[in-house]
């Protein structure tokens, strides 16, 4: 039984595109779909080897010069929704009991939480604003 040559290409565009699956990496589906456009050249215009290799790199090499700055970009963007802890930092909280170094207590988002002065020098009195500048467990640091 003799495959034809798109069939060879269909194949490894498919184990490519589990590999795909299993590893994450971006660059196996750019192989994968110059697989696919080499089994095209192949099956509907009939082209030789020569053809099929020269589309499945061109069409690869092109896909992964345009798809892997566009994936860095994406990766290396912070998320725009922040949630958590870091929600909370750079928020404005009003201080309950007085914070110094040792302590204290402000309303931050409608909840109470542990405050500390980020200048150990400094203290906040009661109904001041302050912002809190971080989070460390369930102290906010502020100022």
């Amino acid at each position: 039984m003799d495959i034809d040559a798109w069939l060879w290409w269909l194949i490894g565009a498919t184990a490519l595109g589990i590999v795909l699956v299993i590893t994450a990496m971006p660059e196996l589906g750019m192989l994968a779909v110059g697989a696919v456009a080499a089994a095209v050249v192949t099956g509907v215009f009939g082209g030789g080897a020569v053809a099929q290799v020269a589309v499945f790199a061109a069409i690869s090499t092109a896909g992964i010069a345009v798809v892997r700055p566009i994936a860095n970009r994406h990766r290396s963007q912070r998320p725009q929704l922040v949630s958590g802890v870091d929600a909370l930092k750079g928020r404005q909280a009003v201080v309950l009991e007085r914070v110094d170094a040792s302590g204290g207590r402000i309303k931050l988002a409608g909840e109470v939480w542990s405050a500390r002065a980020l200048d150990t020098d400094r203290a906040y009195e009661v109904g001041q604003h302050v912002d809190v500048v971080d989070i460390e467990g369930a102290t906010a640091i502020v100022m």
